[in-house]
């Protein structure tokens, strides 16, 4: 069976606005290293920040049937996220669906395929991650679902999951954890702080993360000159 589901219970706003801020490694982090998206799924510009409600599309390879009928479901600040039954790298995606999408105040575009038209996709400010570039086309033929769980660049997404994707990536955030996630977000962004301050003082990484005992541990020795046993 194939659906197109409506109804999508999304994350508090101000939860995913915390989450962009954090960015994507300080978000991916606060999760306990969990939802980093496959990073062959990348930006296709430089500097766009987005995170939003998850919208998802599962299609047919070659087919974007189903990014049309998921663009009437999708709602300001949505991120749509788009996978495919099995690999493809087709240009499903374009100037076009991005002007649909736009005017309705979609964020952006995680697609586990290709996008096309990317020179106009910059010029118009729509942010895109995508697995390839393509100039291939796609038919518009095969049903698949709109918002039902999928698996996108390895992890699974779900309709209503945060989506939050920047310069290092994608990493996804199960709806029901974004709170306790941005939460550990905020108290290390607000310890790397102190870091960052300790290291422009002249604080050296060995000491400030007491490593020097790791490295002596692990055989690591601190010598004037290399030995000449070692040399040649």
């Amino acid at each position: 069976m194939h659906y197109v589901v409506r109804n999508v219970p999304r994350p508090d706003p101000g939860v995913v606005q915390g989450l962009r801020e954090a960015g994507v490694a300080t978000v991916h982090e606060a999760a306990g290293r969990t939802g980093l998206i496959d990073p062959a799924v990348c930006a296709r510009q430089d500097g766009a920040v987005i995170a939003g409600s998850a919208v998802t599309v599962s299609s047919h390879p070659g087919d974007n049937l189903m990014i049309h009928a998921a663009v009437e479901m999708c709602e300001e600040g949505d991120v749509l996220v788009v996978t495919t039954t099995s690999p493809s790298t087709d240009g499903m995606f374009g100037e076009l669906l991005a002007t649909s999408l736009m005017a309705r105040g979609v964020a952006g575009l995680v697609i586990d395929a290709g996008v096309r038209d990317i020179a106009e996709l910059r010029a118009m400010g729509f942010p895109v991650w995508s697995r390839a570039v393509s100039a291939q086309g796609t038919v518009k033929a095969s049903p698949g679902s709109v918002n039902v769980p999928v698996v996108c660049g390895g992890q699974v997404v779900r309709p209503g999951d945060v989506v939050v994707a920047d310069d290092d990536g994608v990493v996804c955030v199960p709806r029901g954890t974004a709170p306790r996630v941005l939460d550990r977000a905020r108290a290390r962004i607000a310890a790397e702080e102190d870091k960052r301050e300790a290291l422009r003082s002249g604080e050296l990484g060995v000491d400030m993360y007491g490593l020097r005992e790791l490295l002596s541990r692990l055989g690591v020795r601190y010598v004037d000159d290399l030995p000449e046993e070692v040399q040649e």
